[in-house]
């Protein structure tokens, strides 16, 4: 039986969204994994489609479930916490440019097993040289192995303990945003959860791997702000 319900949400991006998928199929405990495709290529469409029995996830597509463009992450949230409560089972983002050790779901698990009253609870991003980066460098020179927050997690890799699931509907998320990192960490806190980073259980993070015109932030600021405040993209 599955220890915790794992969720992808894919935009293109095929490679490093087959490279997670592995990852996490590669894991030391029993997890169920769940891709999102949201409005991809006919290409990476059938990639997923193919890869899918051989790998080990289940597929969802979300152009079958609305015609909303992407991205669609509430929808995708929603659809998740309902999932996870009617499993009974903690919910784990991993994102599709992020890829976990086999041990990482099982650090997570024990995490949370470990405190009471946790709301969230994120593993640090690092690059392919073990060194902490986007979006964590807030704790780049953080000595703790592990450390409470009250600042904002990424979802890059992040376990939604089964009692904040149960305590706050996602249903409630504002249809204005794009993504939801910052509501919802403040929204656990403010129930009355604490938040944790673990700095001990780093994973590989290929930044924005899925949406590359969000690299222009690093390369071309003034495009990438034009972009996201004329045409409204990346809203948080």
């Amino acid at each position: 039986m599955a220890e915790v319900l794992v969720i992808t949400p894919v935009k293109n991006s095929i490679e490093t969204t087959l490279d997670t998928a592995k990852a996490i199929a590669s894991s030391t405990v029993k997890v169920h994994h769940v891709i999102f495709n949201d409005f991809s290529s006919i290409e990476t469409k059938t990639k997923l489609e193919e890869k899918k029995a051989e790998i080990g996830y289940e597929l969802i597509h979300i152009e079958d479930l609305t015609d909303h463009p992407s991205p669609n992450y509430k929808l995708v949230l929603q659809l998740s916490q309902k999932r996870a409560l009617k499993e009974n089972l903690p919910l784990l983002v991993i994102e599709s440019d992020v890829v976990v050790k086999p041990d990482t779901i099982e650090k997570l698990l024990q995490a949370l097993n470990a405190q009471s009253k946790l709301g969230l609870i994120g593993s640090v991003t690092v690059d392919e040289s073990g060194v902490v980066n986007f979006p964590y460098l807030k704790f780049k020179g953080v000595k703790e192995p592990v450390i409470d927050t009250q600042r904002s997690l990424s979802f890059c890799c992040t376990l939604f303990s089964l009692e904040f699931l149960k305590s706050y509907d996602f249903t409630g998320l504002d249809e204005a945003k794009d993504w939801y990192d910052t509501f919802i960490s403040k929204k656990a806190i403010e129930l009355g959860f604490k938040n944790t980073v673990l700095m001990n259980t780093p994973v590989w993070h290929r930044p924005h791997a899925s949406r590359p015109w969000k690299q222009l932030k690093y390369t071309n600021p003034l495009k990438y702000y034009f972009l996201k405040f004329w045409k409204g993209l990346d809203k948080i």
